[in-house]
């Protein structure tokens, strides 16, 4: 009875694993009605908060901006959620650009009705409330989900990261390598383990790699 219950609430709450393609929906947002077609050959970060004129999330807005053009830069767009009206958000967007002199120019859902909130399984199962978790999904050109996270409501994010992830992501994408710990832009990456004793035995006459052992290899990726 537990399992049958557990399988209930992941249906009706989503939660969307990665590697699988983004559950499609279409909204009203503070940009006019978007759908997942919207984003077709982009990245998109869509992220949700828990409730607009709130401390932590009007930090996370300000900060959310701060790394939106690097973000564009690499064809990546931002797409903000919470269950609050238009109405609401372009008061509290009108709020930010007042108070913190930061005009927010990524769009932002309107989910009244909590149907992307539920698809995105961003809405706790065990909370008594109707707000938001937050959550960030990072989907790439493709419409696959290729992270997700989840934060309590009392942490706000680390922009910095967030970055640093779709950074990451698009660097194992292009040269098919991995990323080490605490990586960043610029760092050497984690070549792929050799498939045969062969490409073993090549690596170690080989300047480009740095290796610690036939398994753990580093290279430059200029």
């Amino acid at each position: 009875m537990e399992e049958n219950t557990h399988t209930e609430q992941e249906q009706r709450y989503g939660l969307p694993r990665i590697g699988e393609k983004a559950p499609d929906f279409t909204a009203q947002t503070t940009h006019g009605e978007l759908s997942l077609k919207d984003y077709k050959g982009k990245w998109f970060v869509l992220f949700s908060h828990p409730a607009d004129f709130t401390p932590v999330c009007t930090t996370e807005f300000v900060a959310f901006q701060g790394i939106y053009d690097h973000l564009r830069g690499m064809n990546t767009e931002l797409l903000g959620l919470s269950v609050d009206s238009v109405t609401s958000h372009i008061a509290w967007m009108r709020n930010i650009e007042e108070n913190f002199d930061t005009k927010i120019e990524f769009p932002v859902i309107a989910d009244l009705d909590q149907q992307v909130a539920t698809k995105f399984g961003m809405i706790m199962p065990e909370s008594n409330g109707t707000e938001t978790s937050r959550a960030v999904f990072v989907i790439d050109d493709k419409g696959t989900i290729r992270s997700v996270i989840y934060y309590p409501l009392t942490t706000g994010r680390n922009m910095d990261e967030i970055v640093r992830l779709v950074e990451a992501l698009r660097t194992t994408d292009k040269h098919g390598v991995s990323t080490p710990a605490d990586w960043k832009k610029g760092d050497k990456v984690v070549a792929s383990p050799p498939k045969t004793v062969e490409d073993a035995r090549a690596r170690e006459n080989d300047d480009s790699y740095e290796c610690v052992d036939w398994y753990f290899c580093k290279q430059n990726l200029d």
